[in-house]
């Protein structure tokens, strides 16, 4: 691993391991995801395992992936005997949160859609996403560096090909564009607006995923006049399993965007460069050529 200065660690830095590229990047925890009944979810039964929490949540999914995760399950949770990546540490916990929350995100995710899992922690939802759906494109960021680097590690045990940044959200959208800024147990909206509110050039949408006070979330960002020019949409709403909370799905997009979000059930596509015709290429060669002159 490369040691970074003080000056160094300005800037959004990528994690290196065994596969090409990782990153990272992540803000104060949310207290409205890190539920005070957490402990009123059931406990794993002794010898339990990943496919039984999932017969008993009624989840099926193909046999690759539910050993892909559980492979997941094992590396997260030996890391976090050493590092605090999570508090979902038996299947019931892990299947009743951390995969319904992502399970239910990825229905809002375009074919190939781009985004970024800002302060993903123990790699929660992005990991997840990237297997549930190999079609789209994560990245992952967490702006504690021991993080970072535990999430590169599990990712190169996985096989996995997922960029993790040690960076800040916002200080990565300095350098990077993505289609939508994926963000769980994070900050308030209110602190969210503040830190990516400035940065709509880069991204076109925010997808939160919030627990029940997030009315009371978006009343205080009213309140301080952040949503002017944002739109904000309830694009889903489902129980939690044997914790009688609720959480959502929150779009947040600039107004003038909404429209075609909506209209393309999802991430705007990206425009493609524009092609020349070979006679308009050899024109501007031409041009060029003679301005040099």
């Amino acid at each position: 691993m490369t040691n970074l200065s003080n000056e160094e660690e300005k800037q959004p830095q990528q994690i290196f391991s065994e596969l090409p590229e990782k990153s990272d990047s992540a803000e104060t925890a949310d207290s409205d995801n890190l539920l005070p009944n957490d402990e009123a979810l059931s406990e794993s039964e002794p010898g339990d395992t990943l496919e039984e929490s999932l017969k008993r949540h009624n989840i099926k999914l193909p046999k690759h992936k539910i050993l892909k995760i559980d492979a997941y399950c094992q590396l997260l949770w030996e890391k976090n005997t050493r590092l605090n990546l999570t508090r979902h540490t038996d299947y019931e916990k892990f299947v009743s949160r951390d995969l319904t929350d992502s399970i239910q995100l990825a229905k809002f995710l375009t074919q190939g859609e781009h985004l970024l899992d800002v302060g993903t922690g123990g790699g929660v939802p992005g990991i997840l996403l990237a297997i549930l759906r190999p079609d789209l494109k994560v990245e992952l960021c967490d702006s504690t560096r021991k993080k970072a680097v535990a999430v590169g590690e599990i990712i190169d045990a996985l096989n996995l090909d997922l960029p993790v940044w040690h960076a800040k959200g916002e200080d990565l959208l300095r350098i990077h564009k993505f289609q939508t800024l994926v963000i769980r147990a994070v900050a308030r909206i209110k602190k969210l607006m503040e830190l990516f509110s400035p940065n709509w050039h880069a991204f076109d949408r925010l997808l939160l995923i919030k627990g029940p006070r997030w009315v009371e979330e978006r009343g205080e960002s009213r309140h301080f006049g952040q949503m002017g020019k944002a739109a904000l949409r309830k694009l889903d709403s489902y129980m939690i399993p044997g914790a009688e909370v609720e959480s959502v799905i929150l779009q947040i997009c600039l107004k003038e965007k909404l429209e075609e979000l909506t209209a393309n059930g999802g991430a705007i596509p990206p425009v493609a460069p524009k092609k020349e015709n070979f006679h308009s290429s050899r024109r501007n060669k031409r041009s060029v050529k003679r301005s040099t002159k």
